[in-house]
């Protein structure tokens, strides 16, 4: 009698086909659910995982949310680089359309810094569309102190200009939307060039840069501020100061012109050198003037024949005129 094995599962009765023997059992496999959700952690460790990047591979993505550099801050995060390392990775996404390249979400000073040091980037890399791009940038502009309120504004500006709603903007920014009216009324008042020029004015909330909204509707205001743009001490001033002077510039009330000094009468004598009267020209025209007291009957005469008077002195005039012309 052959030794039953230990292993068996099964112990067929005897005389039983072997065709009638059950197939053996397939092992189990991990569900479905559970190989998606191992892949989910996997993506999310990955996501979370902190990399090094060529910073030749990174290309700019996203809106502006910086109007100009401060050069002295970019100075000492080079410095504070270079001395102890980079301490918060930044966020990168791979590039839509250029396959091993990234494009950046935030910390652009940061890359900024590290290109000039030469050293890699330390960064996470996280799948996002244009949406969550926005979305990440904005959420991170709000918890960074150091941005200001045209910045900001700004910032909302490009993207209703990009096409999102008020409620996006407003979760973007983590504000409400009384607020994002608020931000979109300077915002939108200004282009970029020109918010460039002036800079992040850290030191100019928003009633100041309203106030600069309602001057640069006067007449003459916007090329007053725009001759100054282009003067070499603007350059010369620090971002408050640069919207400081602009503001200035567009409350300035222009010179009226210097009215040209009035000639004064011409005295106008009679044959025997008596004053009969006075004659006085202006822009606006010729008075004749005769004193009722020195004429002696004069004034009511020169009155009764004015018309004709003048008629003859016309026709003079009319006939030099055309005499000079010949």
């Amino acid at each position: 009698m052959a030794r039953k094995g230990i292993f068996s599962d099964n112990i067929l009765p005897a005389g039983k086909a072997e065709a009638d023997r059950p197939a053996p059992r397939k092992p189990d496999l991990m569900p479905r659910g559970a190989v998606g959700a191992l892949q989910s952690s996997l993506a999310r460790m990955q996501e979370s995982a902190v990399q090094d990047v060529d910073p030749a591979l990174i290309d700019d993505a996203g809106l502006e949310d910086r109007l100009g550099l401060d050069s002295t801050a970019q100075k000492q995060l080079v410095e504070s680089l270079r001395t102890y390392g980079q301490q918060v990775p930044v966020l990168l996404r791979p590039h839509p359309e250029k396959r091993g390249r990234y494009e950046i979400v935030y910390g652009r000073r940061r890359l900024r810094a590290l290109r000039e040091l030469g050293l890699p980037v330390k960064a996470m890399v996280r799948q996002l569309d244009d949406h969550a791009l926005v979305m990440a940038q904005g959420q991170e502009n709000t918890a960074r102190q150091d941005l200001s309120f045209i910045e900001k504004a700004s910032f909302a500006a490009q993207l209703q200009e990009a096409g999102y709603d008020r409620p996006t903007i407003a979760a973007a920014l983590s504000i409400d939307l009384p607020m994002v009216s608020r931000m979109l009324k300077v915002g939108t008042a200004f282009p970029l060039p020109f918010l460039r020029q002036i800079g992040s004015a850290p030191a100019i909330g928003r009633d100041r840069w309203m106030l600069l909204v309602d001057a640069l509707k006067a007449e003459g205001a916007h090329n007053r501020v725009h001759a100054f743009l282009n003067r070499p001490e603007f350059t010369m001033l620090d971002t408050n100061a640069r919207f400081e002077a602009v503001l200035a510039k567009a409350l300035a009330q222009p010179k009226a012109p210097t009215p040209a000094p009035k000639a004064p009468p011409r005295r106008l004598s009679a044959g025997d050198g008596t004053e009969i009267g006075q004659v006085k020209q202006t822009p606006r025209g010729v008075t004749l003037t005769v004193h009722a007291r020195d004429a002696d009957g004069f004034d009511q005469w020169l009155g009764d024949n004015a018309e004709a008077l003048v008629r003859e002195l016309h026709d003079r005039w009319a006939n030099h005129r055309s005499e000079g012309k010949e």
